[in-house]
């Protein structure tokens, strides 16, 4: 219960931040209108690990993530643009262990729908040239479907009961265990690159993903206490213009 009490007082949290990113850009009087909508495709490479708690060790876990971009841009505030931006985009996320007692693998996968709700403030060229931006919002995300993969990076017969025996601390029930809560909410943000042309608009950029729940149970009797997302991102997107005023 108090782990939720905190995760729903940290999304509240970043909720204030991300508005205090643009509401300034709404109610101001001395910016410029602007009311221009862009949509566009997105795609790039995420490197996932799990906050568990036991600790389990794991290298990073890489996956695509690609989807689709809406960008609503409603005010110049003095040298900076301010937008509101969503996406819908497919993500593979999950974890890799690191296993150091034999030559044994373990990967799970476990795919999701993400829609991010950010806020977007850029500076430099607005029609033609280059312009950095800060993104911030939070995140929700639906489960699809996970599968795990276990093998050996040798090639031999792998998975003895030596290996599940000799884990860390004697974690090995996550092996078994089923993604159990099938909507997922965090915290993401980062920066950026965007070159503004003729032809559209050609970004690249950088976030990180912060899950604020878990994937297990997370009560006294689970196994886990905490079984969270956290992910590294690295996309490339392009955006053409519907209407720009």
């Amino acid at each position: 219960m108090k782990q939720k009490v905190g995760s729903m007082k940290a999304i509240r949290h970043i909720g204030v931040a991300a508005l205090l990113l643009f509401s300034s850009s709404l109610h101001a009087q001395v910016g410029e209108i602007r009311n221009e909508f862009a949509f566009g495709v997105n795609g790039g490479m995420d490197f996932n690990k799990m906050y568990f708690s036991p600790t389990i060790k794991q290298s990073f876990h890489p996956g695509k993530t690609f989807g689709v971009t809406f960008r609503y841009t409603c005010e110049k505030y003095f040298n900076s643009y301010c937008s509101l931006q969503t996406e819908i985009n497919y993500a593979e996320l999950g974890w890799k262990e690191l296993i150091e007692t034999s030559t044994d693998t373990y990967q799970r996968d476990v795919n999701y729908v993400q829609i991010p709700f950010l806020a977007r403030l850029a500076w430099g060229k607005e029609r033609r040239g280059a312009m950095g931006f800060l993104i911030l919002g939070p995140q929700v995300a639906f489960y699809l479907s996970d599968n795990d993969k276990r093998g050996t990076s040798d090639g031999s017969e792998g998975w003895t009961e030596q290996t599940l025996n000799s884990r860390p601390n004697h974690v090995n029930q996550q092996y078994d265990l089923a993604v159990k809560k099938k909507f997922e909410y965090g915290l993401t943000g980062g920066a950026g690159l965007e070159l503004n042309t003729g032809i559209g608009h050609f970004l690249l950029e950088g976030r990180y993903y912060y899950g604020l729940s878990d994937i297990f149970g997370n009560s006294k009797k689970d196994v886990f206490g905490k079984s969270s997302h956290g992910a590294i991102i690295g996309k490339v997107s392009y955006l053409f213009d519907i209407f720009k005023k």
